[in-house]
C-alpha cells in the first residue's frame, strides 16, 4: 500500500522490479532503488545488488530493470523513499508508545487475542476503546449497543426493518469487521462456520457483521470471567 505510488514511477521509467521481486522495499529491492537514484542505471550492475534468493533470478531481473529511469523518476522516488522511511520510523515510535500505554492491560489483551480473527493490534484497539473493564456494561447487549454492532430489526405492521447497524465506535466497527473477515478466512472453527451459515441466506455484508458481532459478544465474556478462548468447533 506504501508504495503503490513508487511502482507507478517505476513502472513510468520502464523498471519492472516489482514482477521479479516479491518485496519491492526488501533489502535487494531498496539497494537497486537506491542505486538508481544515484544514477545507475546498468541493469547487470544493478542485478548485482540483489541477495539471498533474488540471485536465482538474475537473467529475469536484468530484464526487469532495462528502463529509461531519468532524472525527474530519481527525484521523485527519492522523495518517495525519503517518506516511507519518515512514516516507518514514526510507526515504530507510536508503537513503543502504545505498548507503553497498554502494557497494564496485558492479561486482558491476551485475552482478546485467543478470539479466532483478532490478532496483537486488533486487540489493542479493542481494549484502547472499551477500556477492558466489562463491569461498566449491564450485559453484552449493551455493549453491542454501545459499539454500534447491535443491528436493527424492528418490526412494524409486519414489516422489518433493514438491518443495519447503529453508529458507534467507527475504530471498535471497523476493527470487529476486519477481525469478522479474517476469522471468515481462518481455520475450521465456530466463527467461520457461522459465516458460511448465513452467508447463502443473507449475502456476505450481512453475514460478516453477524460474526462481527459475535466477536464482540464472545470477547465481553471472556473479558468478564477472565478465561481464554475455547471454540465451540464447526
Amino acid at each position: 500500500m506504501r508504495c503503490s505510488a513508487l511502482h507507478k514511477v517505476l513502472d513510468d521509467a520502464g523498471i519492472k522490479l516489482s514482477s521479479v521481486a516479491s518485496r519491492v522495499l526488501g533489502v535487494s529491492g531498496r539497494a537497486i532503488l537506491e542505486a538508481l537514484i544515484t544514477g545507475t542505471h546498468d541493469p547487470a550492475v544493478l542485478a548485482e545488488l540483489a541477495r539471498g534468493a533474488l540471485r536465482r533470478k538474475l537473467p529475469a531481473l536484468r530484464e526487469a530493470l532495462e528502463g529509461h529511469f531519468g532524472s525527474h523518476h530519481a527525484l521523485i522516488s527519492g522523495e518517495m523513499l525519503s517518506h516511507i522511511d519518515y512514516l516507518d520510523e514514526a510507526i515504530e515510535r507510536l508503537s513503543a508508545e502504545v505498548e507503553t500505554k497498554i502494557s497494564p492491560y496485558s492479561g486482558a489483551l491476551e485475552l482478546v487475542h485467543t478470539v479466532p480473527g483478532i490478532d496483537r493490534r486488533s486487540a489493542e484497539v479493542f481494549i484502547a476503546e472499551t477500556g477492558a473493564d466489562m463491569s461498566r456494561f449491564p450485559g453484552a447487549p449493551h455493549l453491542a449497543s454501545w459499539a454500534g454492532m447491535c443491528p436493527w430489526n424492528e418490526e412494524s405492521a409486519g414489516k422489518h426493518g433493514s438491518g443495519k447497524t447503529r453508529k458507534g465506535s467507527k475504530w471498535l466497527r471497523a476493527i470487529l469487521i476486519e477481525s469478522a473477515e479474517a476469522a471468515a478466512r481462518s481455520k475450521p472453527n465456530y466463527l467461520r462456520s457461522q459465516y458460511a451459515r448465513l452467508k447463502g441466506r443473507r449475502g456476505h455484508k450481512k453475514a460478516i457483521v453477524a460474526v462481527a458481532h459475535s466477536i464482540l459478544v464472545i470477547t465481553y465474556h471472556l473479558l468478564s470471567r477472565h478465561q481464554a478462548y475455547q471454540d465451540l468447533g464447526p
